[in-house]
């Protein structure tokens, strides 16, 4: 076991019944569980295999504080936070460290889809979180592990069968508190129901000059010709650490969109497995990451077809400059008996200075006949005689070098299925090459 790991085994242990005793019984379920499955872990070390670029023990080894008792400790933020993305009207709700807040436009009660807090759900609709909760995350995973270990309360988003979800469901993690040093232990469920279509929006935010750190869960069940797309926009601070897992699985002629975007951070590791377990499905996975100064971006993709005829597009790209440091590791698997896959991965890195770092790992295991699968990876500069002639009709070079850098992002902005939000980022990316904060202008930071 990383040493890292004993510190919160031992907040377990000492506050077993206090951490039981405020939250619910289909959370309280896996603990044990998740417990024994931490015994023998061990978490991702820097240099531990010919890949490792991040530290995962490292980044959870200070003493973070875990608010265990349930202490409201979002300083009245509720009434001070707005973030809207302009000309898009969505669905709004809050997590203010680790509580689930619905905001001023969040859906009714009585409309078919539903966001609660599982504390909610468990009285609502417990069958809900009975059936679905833990039954795609793996606890061989040591932080999934950990938040499930810890884990009081969480955000479901339900979808029943058939339904579409009229506007976007937009959910904002805020980190705003008075603790030095805080985790906030976030799980989030989405259920879509056979034919159901939904669109999800996550943003992150941190408030004030404290260290936090997110330990995240995301489980999504795609089933039967759902459509979901999932967007996830990190513009914390450079104090914030995450350590997020995704986690999805897919049935037969389901339509999957995840898009992570990492705009601002400081420690960033992000997991992404999905399981393509019915025929005909369709996946896209993206990702952008822009970092500068000291910034630290790994996302490890695994997308595993278990299913034949099914398609799956994969495109991270990134721009570091300074020392920022990059790191993608992905994975296509297809099984056995899963012909007529057609999979393409691809990792495109701009690398702006002699000081930043990018590492890259793509894979392809294929274990079956009848498929078109491809994988690429490129790492270099801007293109030295673009540039030549962008100077050459008077474009000065800091000019030409941001057009370009936002000509490089522009594939993966453009896979973005909804309108508002591909113009904003588009702004959001120019504002951030410029060598500003990306901050959405609605957005309302009161400190």
């Amino acid at each position: 076991m990383n040493n890292s790991l004993q510190q919160y085994l031992e907040l377990h242990d000492s506050n077993r019944e206090t951490i039981a005793a405020r939250s619910v019984p289909q959370l309280n379920a896996l603990r044990q569980a998740a417990r024994e499955a931490l015994q023998d872990a061990s978490l991702p070390r820097k240099g531990s295999e010919d890949y490792e670029a991040t530290d995962v023990n490292e980044a959870l080894a200070p003493d973070y504080g875990v608010n265990i008792n349930r202490v409201d400790l979002s300083r009245g933020s509720s009434t001070k936070f707005r973030c809207e993305v302009p000309n898009l009207s969505t669905c709004l709700y809050y997590v203010f460290n680790d509580t689930f807040v619905p905001g001023d436009t969040a859906r009714k009660s009585g409309q078919s889809v539903v966001v609660k807090s599982f504390s909610e759900a468990a009285t609502a609709m417990p069958h809900i979180l009975e059936k679905y909760y833990g039954t795609v995350a793996s606890l061989d995973n040591a932080c999934t592990a950990l938040n499930t270990m810890l884990a009081q309360d969480g955000v479901l988003i339900y979808v029943p069968k058939g339904v579409t979800a009229q506007k976007p469901i937009q959910l904002i993690n805020v980190f705003d508190a008075d603790a030095p040093q805080l985790m906030a232990v976030r799980r989030m469920l989405i259920v879509m129901e056979e034919g159901a279509q939904a669109q999800v929006l996550v943003c992150d935010h941190t408030k004030g000059d404290k260290k936090y750190l997110s330990l995240e869960v995301v489980e999504i069940i795609a089933a039967r010709d759902s459509r979901l797309d999932y967007y996830h926009m990190e513009e914390s601070d450079h104090r914030t650490t995450r350590l997020s897992q995704l986690w999805a699985r897919q049935e037969q002629g389901s339509n999957l969109l995840i898009d992570g975007i990492t705009l601002t951070n400081g420690f960033s590791r992000n997991d992404f497995k999905i399981d393509v377990d019915g025929e005909n499905a369709t996946t896209h996975l993206l990702g952008m990451a822009i970092a500068t100064g000291k910034q630290h971006v790994d996302n490890h993709t695994l997308i595993n077809h278990n299913a034949p005829r099914c398609t799956s597009k994969e495109m991270f790209k990134y721009v570091l400059n300074d020392e920022a440091i990059g790191a993608f590791a992905g994975k296509i698997l297809v099984k056995p008996l899963c012909p007529k896959i057609d999979a393409y991965q691809g990792n495109r890195n701009i690398v702006a200075s002699p000081t930043a770092r990018m590492y890259t790992k793509p894979q392809l295991e294929i274990y079956t006949d009848d498929v078109k699968c491809a994988h690429g990876a490129t790492v270099g500069q801007l293109d030295k005689e673009a540039l030549f002639y962008m100077q050459t009709r008077g474009i000065s070079l800091p000019v030409a070098q941001k057009l370009l850098m936002q000509a490089f992002m522009s594939d993966v902005i453009d896979g973005i299925r909804l309108d508002s939000l591909k113009d904003r980022l588009r702004h959001l990316v120019e504002v951030r090459l410029n060598g500003d904060n990306a901050m959405c202008d609605s957005c309302n930071l009161i400190k």
